[in-house]
């Protein structure tokens, strides 16, 4: 049995979270910088619970709102900048996985003031992070208790992860009520991400006993919702939203200890070229990764559709329709471009049997390069 298990940050959960333990926020420091998107910070109510509780200790704060969606690596120095000349002594990350990636990078570029922007992709700096404190406002990415943030460099427009035990957040505020906010579409992809994630950590063969777990505990609770989101268009209850949240931290929890497999990867060029929000761009790989799974690890895969009390047949049909990338479609030299890129890829690595680039560039063949396309 493998007991492998770290995961350092503090999370307390449940309606109203931040206002029941805001005197955490008091060990951080005096001043902090909050960094969020356009406007789903606002909606969702999470920025005005989180200046209350600053107020109530005093804390002084500034807030940088210039986030994007596939957050560039410059808006996040810019932060880092900001977060200086405001003495920020901490970091509040409030939103999607843009915003809390974006976070943990600007919590890096606060305490580094020589560290150009694309210097962070190096790992080398003198100063750790500034403490961080992560909210989310989707049940997706799970960057809430993950060590990773992905980052889109601005020259290339390319998408690119970092990762480290520094870029854990201290502190994390998880109340499902954040998440209600959330459009349909988005809730469908957010929750697609989160599946992906439990899925692909599901069939690394690092997975310890304990994470698998947390995998045992997401997946169902993550399955569910996506049955329910393929059967209607309206927003969930409050009831189902809990349970898509919670399944989503599970999941990153997953993510946290196994990384990615190789839909990730295969998944940021459909975000980058072809726009499609990264959820359904990880699960449009998630059948040919599923079928390597019951390929080359069959007891595995066999326990993964118990787990999720499905079958295979059914599981397809979900995803494909809530993923739907059907108008996608690529040339071969754009196929060849991409490989060029994963050359001896760690996602590639932990895939089932094993994942190369030419294999990569056979799935991306058959699935997007053809003579006509009807959308």
């Amino acid at each position: 049995m493998n007991f492998n298990f770290h995961m350092p940050v503090h999370v307390v959960s449940g309606e109203g979270a931040v206002a029941r333990n805001s005197t955490l926020l008091r060990t951080l420091g005096k001043r902090c910088l909050i960094v969020t998107g356009g406007s789903s910070a606002k909606l969702s109510g999470a920025l005005a619970d989180v200046t209350a509780a600053l107020d109530l200790w005093e804390i002084g704060w500034s807030v940088y709102d210039g986030i994007g969606p596939n957050p560039l690596v410059s808006a996040c120095h810019e932060a880092g900048i900001v977060a200086r000349s405001v003495r920020a002594e901490f970091i509040v990350g409030i939103g999607g996985g843009s915003p809390l990636d974006a976070a943990k990078a600007t919590a890096i570029f606060a305490a580094n003031e020589s560290l150009a922007p694309m210097d962070i992709f190096q790992r080398e700096y003198r100063n750790p992070p500034l403490p961080l404190v992560l909210i989310g406002t989707t049940a997706g990415t799970g960057s809430e208790v993950s060590p990773v943030s992905v980052l889109t460099m601005d020259e290339s427009g390319r998408k690119k992860s970092i990762s480290g035990a520094d870029c854990y957040a201290r502190i994390a505020f998880a109340d499902p009520v954040y998440t209600h906010s959330a459009p349909f579409g988005v809730t469908v992809s957010t929750a697609l991400d989160a599946f992906a994630h439990a899925t692909e950590g599901w069939f690394n063969p690092h997975l310890s006993d304990p994470v698998k777990l947390f995998a045992v505990k997401g997946l169902p609770l993550l399955w569910n919702g996506l049955v329910w989101l393929d059967k209607n268009t309206h927003l969930p209850d409050p009831k189902m939203r809990e349970r898509l949240y919670y399944g989503s931290l599970y999941a990153g929890i997953v993510l946290s200890a196994c990384g990615t497999a190789f839909p990730h990867p295969l998944g940021y060029v459909l975000t980058e070229d072809f726009g499609i929000p990264h959820g359904r761009a990880c699960t449009a790989f998630l059948p040919a990764f599923l079928a390597r799974g019951e390929q080359f690890e069959p007891a595995r895969a066999q326990e993964y559709y118990q787990v999720l009390g499905t079958d295979r047949e059914m599981l397809m049909d979900v995803i494909e329709r809530l993923t739907d990338v059907s108008c996608v479609r690529m040339t071969p030299g754009q196929v060849d471009r991409y490989c060029a890129r994963w050359e001896d890829v760690k996602n590639f690595r932990v895939s089932p049997g094993g994942f190369t680039a030419a294999e990569a560039g056979k799935l991306l063949t058959e699935l997007f390069v053809r003579e006509t396309l009807i959308c």
